[in-house]
């Protein structure tokens, strides 16, 4: 991590009004009525005049808006699928599921007569209801159908036919103008260890929820370990004698999982295979020695699927990754920063790098020749293409095993689990963006959202 300069800040000040206008034009895939698959329901027909409510669908697990409110007569819903991800609906308390939405297109699914009420519906696909792909339904006797989004998670977005020109780009200069806002909480710092009589480094992880300021205004109930999203990093060397001391301060059982690290299966932490649950209030010990070169990740190994997306993550390293001979001739020579940053797009943090959403995203800074290493993590549920403008990038690890051949990228697909190692030497000075490559894990019709941050090269 990386503290910034006044003239850090007002070199990225500048980048603010440039990216909004012009360096990160990304684009947005319209989906227009008549555009994209439409289907409807068995119900048949025009609907009877009933009135057709629009629900935008993303790969941040997100129904927008998630609330709606319909007449008992009933509604005809068009589900916009903006992801890449397939999604639909299901309303369980009349067990009716729409079909499903591919990526980029759109069906109408009418529904109704209902009862007066209120319901909750989500997004059926496995793990996307969990991730917080639900909503709220509420029929009445009087009124012809609205929606909002007020409770959206990351705030919503509107669509692109909403607006003008002029105001897009007066919505995309002011989220820009934010960059680098400041949010409450840093995460991912290194852990320093207490060194035990013997010489075994002992880290402590408490496991508790925490308000966690995602981006300007949006704080969440966050799981996490010592408090921080991502928890802090833990490193250690080849033979180090390793003591981890987790202590459970969550509402429910949780156990700990070394991912990519070499451990003896009894400290494997997937229970109740390998160990017990470790209740709330209790305490379970991992012990271990230390092998490496390693890249890894400590994540929860119970009920997973919510606790590690909600912020139960960190990077785990050993050793120094070996920078490649060929490079070396190349001038890499040297290792100037070093970045962990650990994606994710599930559960209360959402789409967000290192546990924060633009703008509240950290900018990192290199001089001209400088060499920076970045460990990308991959903690949610979706593959992300990580794309550095401009700096060369070398992936020289792959899941903490160094390469015997370096590949040159711009452009790095990581899949949840996966690990890799990538070294960038600072080439043409000046402010690069830096984001995932799923456009609208990028931006939306308001601006630069979720997975996007830069890199400063400077002389």
């Amino acid at each position: 991590m990386v503290s910034m300069s006044n003239q850090d800040r007002s070199v990225v000040s500048w980048f603010a009004f440039a990216a909004a206008m012009a360096a990160l034009v990304v684009a947005i895939v319209g989906v227009s009525d008549n555009g994209g698959e439409t289907a409807a329901s068995s119900a048949g027909g025009d609907g009877g005049g009933k009135p057709t409510i629009t629900i935008t669908m993303a790969d941040n697990f997100t129904f927008t808006p998630n609330t709606i409110t319909i007449p008992t007569d009933g509604a005809i819903i068009r589900l916009v699928n903006e992801g890449t991800s397939v999604h639909n609906m299901t309303i369980p308390n009349f067990g009716l599921t729409s079909p499903v939405v591919a990526g980029q297109s759109q069906i109408d699914w009418e529904i109704g007569p209902f009862a007066a009420g209120e319901y909750e519906f989500q997004c059926p696909q496995a793990g996307h209801a969990s991730a917080g792909m639900t909503g709220t339904l509420i029929v009445t006797d009087s009124g012809s159908g609205t929606s909002t989004d007020a409770s959206a998670p990351h705030g919503g977005v509107l669509t692109s036919d909403q607006m003008t020109a002029s105001q897009m780009d007066a919505l995309m200069l002011a989220v820009a103008q934010q960059y680098p806002a400041v949010t409450e909480g840093h995460g991912g710092d290194v852990m320093e260890p207490t060194i035990l009589p013997d010489g075994t480094k002992e880290f402590v992880i408490v496991a508790k929820v925490v308000k966690w300021e995602v981006e300007p205004g949006l704080i969440v109930d966050a799981w996490t370990y010592n408090g921080v999203v991502p928890a802090p990093e833990i490193h250690v060397l080849t033979g180090d004698k390793v003591r981890l001391v987790l202590q459970n301060e969550l509402p429910d059982s949780t156990s700990l999982h070394l991912h990519g690290i070499q451990v003896p299966n009894v400290m494997d932490g997937v229970d109740p295979y390998t160990e017990a649950p470790t209740t709330p209030g209790g305490e379970h010990v991992y012990e271990f020695v230390a092998k490496g070169p390693a890249v890894g990740i400590y994540h929860s190994h119970h009920n997973a699927q919510e606790q590690i997306p909600n912020g139960m993550f960190g990077a785990f390293t050993i050793d120094e990754m070996p920078i490649p001979q060929k490079l070396i001739d190349k001038g890499y020579t040297e290792v100037t920063k070093k970045v962990n940053m650990v994606l994710n797009d599930a559960g209360v943090i959402g789409l967000s790098l290192n546990g924060k959403s633009f703008p509240a995203t950290e900018p990192y800074t290199l001089r001209v020749g400088q060499v920076m290493q970045v460990n990308y993590l991959n903690e949610g549920l979706l593959v992300h293409p990580m794309h550095l403008h401009q700096p060369s990038g070398w992936i020289i690890a792959k899941d903490g095993v160094p390469l015997d051949e370096p590949t040159p990228t711009d452009t790095v697909l990581i899949a949840p689990g996966e690990r890799y190692t990538v070294l960038y030497m600072g080439q043409e000075p000046g402010v690069w963006a830096w984001h995932c490559h799923i456009l609208n894990h990028a931006e939306t019709p308001t601006g630069m959202r979720y997975m996007v941050t830069a890199l400063i090269v400077e002389r």
